[in-house]
């Protein structure tokens, strides 16, 4: 159904607000007799849908909640301080903690934290119980997530209770803790296993109760990014609450699943820093950043500090004993490194390239690795003016052939690829007709000069050949160049 060409459209379906506690739509009507600039796109932007998210999504960041359940996670209360901290600053929307119900200690580091004055709201995670629900409230919490398992497996291996009582306890759950005046989230734990319809019934009792948000989780890590589409779709045109998507990361997808439940109509993320929590983790901060910039930069950069990221990863890092991964999303040491010769090339020229991220949102810098044998005279040329070396074109090409012939013998260094350059230079300045011929590494073992010495006699014959090719290749392409010609009814 097309919507109509006024602002009072509602963004949701079957009369429901897409969430964000029943906000409107930004749809309004274009005129489209008027001549009007092309107005410049995000390539990478998402085909615009009603239902989508994707430009209007909050953060539930649950570090202090999911993340303690990672196995290497000890937070004392001056640590849960930093981290609850570092959060606030970088802008999450809500910071969850672990149910004040799991120990005395747990409860009274809730208090304390709820005590902080942080702009984001303080959320903690119960049971679906009225004993856990009476003890969060007191602790000053802005929120309380409630949460069940629905599936056949949990409903006979964890509590034993049917959806009957499930139900039943979730509505006196939920009118007990709106009746505190703070906001309540009910969720369904294994959802992708739970049975739709029981499922579906659920949600509609508890939205009809007045529940702020209802939750979906991927519990096991089993959804794949369709199954997660087309669930949140469902659910998005049976409620008209805000929608919450949980996602664990056992099978690779939680940062690819959440796109795609915001793309769908979910309203908020959970999310971990490094992804930490049971197993292997959930949806990771810095990873959904990454994705999210993608898609609607000005958005993200409105509402988060990205640059604090990489200190929150090294925070938390460090608090777990684990190194942040090489291929982690914005921090990893690879993430904005470009190593082979085309690529450095192009990066140097315009870095959009060869990067959907601009490092610098994050307070990052891209690094052009120059020290390996896939290096060009492009990054070498970089280099060199960094280290105020000027030369001329074909000297920073034979150069690099130095550092590429050394690089095939034995593994180089930054410091290594920077001596050649230096040595190399030199030997121009003293008016050697070979820079290169006298160029070798720090330490080189005999085995190794020999090497050297005939990779440097197989390069003294490369020319010739090269010589020869070129004519071919000029052959080849002047014979397509009149064939094409007498083709198009061209004289040669």
């Amino acid at each position: 159904m097309c919507p109509p060409a006024d602002d009072t459209q509602i963004n949701g379906v079957n009369g429901h607000t897409n969430g964000t506690n029943g906000s409107r739509s930004e749809f309004v009507g274009v005129d489209i007799t008027r001549a009007t600039p092309r107005q410049s796109r995000n390539p990478y932007q998402p085909v615009g849908d009603f239902l989508s998210n994707v430009s209007r999504f909050q953060v539930i960041e649950s570090t202090l909640r999911e993340g303690e359940q990672f196995a290497n996670a000890y937070f004392d209360l001056d640590k849960k301080i930093e981290i609850a901290k570092a959060l606030d600053e970088f802008g999450a929307d809500y910071i969850e903690l672990t149910s004040p119900a799991a120990s005395e200690a747990s409860r009274k580091d809730c208090e304390a934290i709820c005590k902080l004055g942080l702009k984001s709201k303080i959320l903690t995670h119960i049971r679906c119980n009225m004993e856990d629900a009476k003890i969060a409230v007191e602790t000053g919490v802005d929120g309380v997530d409630v949460v069940i398992g629905t599936s056949s497996f949990l409903r006979e291996h964890s509590h034993g209770k049917d959806m009957a009582y499930i139900k039943k306890t979730a509505i006196e759950v939920i009118e007990y803790v709106k009746s505190k005046g703070i906001e309540i989230r009910f969720s369904s734990e294994d959802s992708f296993r739970s049975d739709l319809v029981d499922l579906l019934s659920l949600y509609q009792a508890v939205d009809k109760v007045g529940v702020n948000r209802v939750g979906i989780a991927d519990t096991v890590g089993c959804a794949s990014p369709r199954q997660v589409y087309d669930l949140v779709r469902t659910l998005r045109g049976v409620v008209s609450c805000d929608i919450e998507i949980h996602l664990h990361n056992d099978t690779g997808c939680a940062i690819a699943n959440a796109y795609c439940a915001l793309e769908a109509g979910a309203t908020h993320v959970d999310t971990s820093v490094l992804g930490i929590g049971e197993r292997n983790g959930i949806t990771s901060l810095g990873g959904l950043m990454a994705r999210m910039i993608a898609a609607d930069r000005d958005y993200v950069k409105s509402k988060y500090k990205l640059e604090k990221i990489k200190e929150i990863e090294e925070l938390v890092a460090e608090a777990v004993a684990v190194n942040i991964p090489f291929n982690n999303p914005i921090t990893g040491f690879c993430a904005f490194t470009h190593k082979a010769g085309i690529h450095a090339k192009a990066i140097l020229a315009n870095p959009s390239t060869y990067e959907i991220i601009d490092p610098s949102d994050f307070g990052i810098n891209r690094y052009i690795h120059f020290a390996s044998r896939l290096t060009g005279w492009n990054a070498i040329k970089s280099r060199a003016q960094q280290l105020n070396i000027e030369m001329t074109d074909a000297q920073y090409k034979e150069c690099t052939a130095a550092i590429k012939r050394l690089a095939d013998i034995r593994p180089i260094a930054i410091d290594d690829a920077d001596s050649i350059i230096h040595a190399f230079h030199r030997n121009i300045v003293a008016g050697k007709t070979n820079p290169a011929g006298s160029v070798l590494l720090p330490n080189m073992t005999d085995k190794e000069r020999k090497a050297l010495e005939e990779k440097m006699q197989e390069d003294a014959a490369v020319p010739e050949k090269r010589a020869l090719d070129e004519v071919v290749d000029d052959q080849v392409h002047t014979e397509k160049v009149v064939k094409k010609a007498k083709a198009n009814g061209i004289a040669a």
